[in-house]
C-alpha cells in the first residue's frame, strides 16, 4: 500500500464520519398529548417556537399556548 492510497482511505473515512456527525437530526420538542381549543375553534395550521406553540383557527385567530402546561397565553385576531 502506498502513502497516497493510505491518505485517500483516511480522507474518505474522515469525510464519512463528519457527514454522519453533522447530519444527525435533533429530537423534536415534546408537545402535550392533546390541545384544548376554545369552543367553536377548528385548527387549520400549527407552528412552534422555543417554549410555545401556536394554532391558527378557521375563524382567523392565532392561539398561542405555553409548551409546558398547554395553557393559552395569547389570542391574536387576523385582520383581512
Amino acid at each position: 500500500m502506498t502513502v497516497l492510497t493510505a491518505t485517500m482511505i483516511l480522507g474518505v473515512l474522515a469525510i464519512v464520519v463528519l457527514l454522519v456527525i453533522r447530519l444527525q437530526a435533533p429530537a423534536p420538542p415534546a408537545l402535550p398529548a392533546s390541545i384544548t381549543l376554545p369552543d367553536g375553534a377548528t385548527a387549520t395550521a400549527f407552528t412552534q417556537g422555543d417554549g410555545w406553540f401556536a394554532v391558527v383557527t378557521a375563524d382567523d385567530r392565532i392561539l398561542i399556548f405555553d409548551r409546558v402546561g398547554g395553557t393559552l397565553l395569547q389570542t391574536v385576531d387576523i385582520a383581512r
